[in-house]
Order: structure tokens, then C-alpha cells, then sequence
């Protein structure tokens, strides 16, 4: 009978998303991985099988709780007030070093070198603009969002946006709680 592993598969892999998160695919080594983990090679491997497996499920892992936080927040605050607090609280989180997407930066980094790893990336991002643009559509059907406006074109605007707010959140000298707070008053005009 095969050993049970003696780790939580689950915060390995939130530990790995962060190392991903932080240093990239290039920047991360399998020692670093190793070390941050608390995995020798052998059990690293009979774990995830590779490194590209362990980034593919960090991605994974990435977006799923992105999502999650914005489907919570539209529970708690409705449709257009998540939407506005969603940069906010993404530019004040403390979940880690890194501000900047991690979908983004895997697109960026792999999109000419890993085909595979780049487009799991870019699919995430499509999805996550497609639940922005159901948000958009809820805003719109509770009155928050006057009908003329296209929840898909407010969508990618909004996604475009929200990376280029990361991307400004990891630059010293930039108060990217202002911009949040710009964008959030930008959707009220949306009435």
C-alpha cells in the first residue's frame, strides 16, 4: 500500500503560486521551490511531476481565487459597488510581495517561449473579463448601469485597466489607492 503523503497539497501549492507570483517562471528555481516548499526532489516529482505542472496549478490556483474574491464581494456589496471596491482592495491586499498580475506576467515572460503555460494564462484572462462582463450585466439589470453601455466593452476596459493599476501598484512613488479610487468614481458615471 502506498504512503500518504505528509503535506497539505493545498498550501503547497498557495506557497508555490507565491514564489511563481513573485520571481516568475524563470526567476524561480526547482531549488527554490524545493526550499520554500519543504520537498526533496523525489517527493517534489511524485507531487506534482514537474515544475510546469506546479505553475500551471499556481495559475490555476491564481485566478480561481481572484474570481472567488470578486464573486464574494458582488454577494456582499452588489453588482457595481464590488466592482468599484474590487481595485481598491486589490491594491491594498497584503497576499504577497507582488502586485502585479500574475496572469499578466506569465503572459509577458512565456508568451514567445511556453505556448502552453501562456496560453493557460491568457485563457484565465479571458475568463476573468467574461465575469466582468456578467458583473457589468448585473449592474446594468439592478439600474447601476444605464442599458446603452456594452457590459464586454466595459469589461475589457475594466480588465485593461485593473493591469494597468497592478502594473503602477509595484512602481515606488505612485499612490495606487488614488487610482483605485479614480476608477471607482469613473463607474459611477456609468448611471
Amino acid at each position: 500500500m502506498p504512503r500518504r503523503p505528509s503535506f497539505d497539497r493545498d498550501d503547497l501549492i498557495d506557497r508555490a503560486r507565491d514564489v511563481f507570483w513573485e520571481r516568475g517562471w524563470a526567476g524561480t528555481s526547482m531549488k527554490d521551490l524545493e526550499t520554500t516548499l519543504g520537498l526533496k526532489p523525489g517527493s517534489f516529482y511524485a507531487a506534482f511531476g514537474s515544475k510546469a505542472k506546479l505553475y500551471a496549478l499556481a495559475l490555476e490556483r491564481y485566478a480561481q481565487n481572484g474570481q472567488d474574491s470578486l464573486a464574494r464581494a458582488v454577494k456582499e456589496l452588489g453588482a457595481l459597488e464590488a466592482l468599484k471596491q474590487y481595485p481598491i482592495r486589490i491594491v491594498q491586499s497584503d497576499g504577497g510581495g507582488a502586485k502585479a498580475c500574475m496572469l499578466a506576467k506569465t503572459v509577458l515572460e512565456l508568451g514567445s517561449q511556453d505556448g502552453e503555460l501562456a496560453h493557460l494564462a491568457s485563457a484565465a484572462l479571458s475568463k476573468v473579463e467574461g465575469l466582468f462582463a456578467r458583473v457589468f450585466a448585473q449592474a446594468q439589470a439592478d439600474g447601476d448601469v444605464a442599458a446603452c453601455h456594452d457590459p464586454a466593452r466595459l469589461a475589457r476596459r475594466y480588465q485593461s485597466d485593473l493591469l494597468g493599476l497592478r502594473v503602477s501598484a509595484e512602481r515606488a512613488n505612485v499612490d495606487a489607492v488614488a487610482i483605485a479610487k479614480e476608477m471607482a468614481a469613473d463607474l459611477d458615471r456609468l448611471a
